[in-house]
């Protein structure tokens, strides 16, 4: 079976969705409404920059959902993608949105508005500049998790994705990250800093996650017409009330994508769809489990040749 799964922070770049806006009008007219719900056009960020402000959360998150959401729309008009036997709908942060809106939990404008929200939350939450994510590669999730228990008192750093097999995240404020990335070189762990404008997913993000709470349990959610994992528990949602409330949690709390997707391949997928921008994801998949197939949708040439 197949299950579907949208990016998050890190896929974006200049000119991402261009042909798609150039090929349909009714892809126009999504952009279009886009700009009214956020009040500013956020086509012309996506399209010509710069890359700076595009990489701001700010930007990134409504951008990166506004993407994946019109790729869906187009295999929905123009395909019988969406007529395939669909196992699961998952996504990395932000794009838990664009699962839940492509399940129809969630509407376009609910989803588009609660990203700008809670980019513009994430961002204010931490002056910008003074947090940031160091990537940690090569080593095992319980090596990383002792090194950070061990040195809790001089070193302040959170989990905060558990990625794939050898690829964590974690979170903090610069001259912690900057500590911490001495310490794992020392013990010959390779680490490179990214290129994120926040400290996601950790306790941080406290502030982020209050004002988030209000805002996402005044929308009303409809139960997915597809199962959607959340981030939170690795785990399918059981009810609408749940939903709200892990979107919530979720802000300060570690990705758990590597236990997302094998929990998924347990429960029957074989084959991953990647949905938006980049191939983070599809890479990922790949190195959590070798055996499954993985696809990536980003451009016409891949609607068009999409095999399954």
């Amino acid at each position: 079976m197949i299950s579907v799964v949208f990016p998050g922070q890190g896929s974006q770049k200049v000119g991402m969705g261009s042909e798609f806006y150039n090929k349909y009008d009714y892809i126009k007219q999504i952009y279009k409404s886009a700009d009214e719900i956020i009040g500013y056009k956020i086509s012309d960020l996506i399209f010509e920059g710069p890359q700076e402000k595009l990489n701001q959360t700010t930007f990134t998150q409504p951008a990166i959902y506004l993407i994946g959401y019109t790729i869906c729309e187009i295999l929905k008009k123009e395909t019988d993608f969406f007529n395939n036997k669909i196992n699961f709908f998952a996504g990395h942060s932000l794009g838990e949105y664009t699962a839940l809106t492509t399940a129809n939990s969630l509407t376009f404008e609910q989803g588009l508005n609660l990203l700008k929200s809670r980019g513009e939350a994430m961002q204010s939450a931490v002056p910008l500049g003074e947090g940031g994510m160091l990537a940690v590669l090569g080593v095992e999730t319980d090596v990383v998790l002792k090194i950070i228990n061990d040195n809790s008192e001089r070193i302040k750093c959170f989990l905060a994705n558990d990625n794939s097999k050898g690829q964590l995240i974690l979170s903090g404020k610069h001259d912690e990250l900057n500590k911490f990335a001495i310490l794992l070189k020392e013990k010959k762990i390779k680490n490179i800093k990214l290129p994120v404008s926040a400290p996601f997913h950790c306790e941080l993000m406290k502030e982020a996650s209050i004002k988030m709470e209000k805002l996402i349990n005044e929308q009303k959610f409809n139960y997915p017409k597809y199962k959607v994992v959340s981030n939170v528990t690795a785990s399918k949602y059981q009810n609408t009330q749940e939903i709200k409330d892990l979107l919530i949690k979720q802000i300060e709390s570690p990705v758990r994508w590597r236990e997302s997707i094998d929990y998924m391949i347990n429960n029957g997928t074989s084959t991953f769809v990647e949905i938006g921008p980049g191939k983070v994801l599809s890479g990922l998949i790949k190195r959590i489990n070798k055996d499954v197939k993985v696809l990536n949708i980003d451009t016409l040439e891949d609607i068009q040749g999409i095999n399954l």
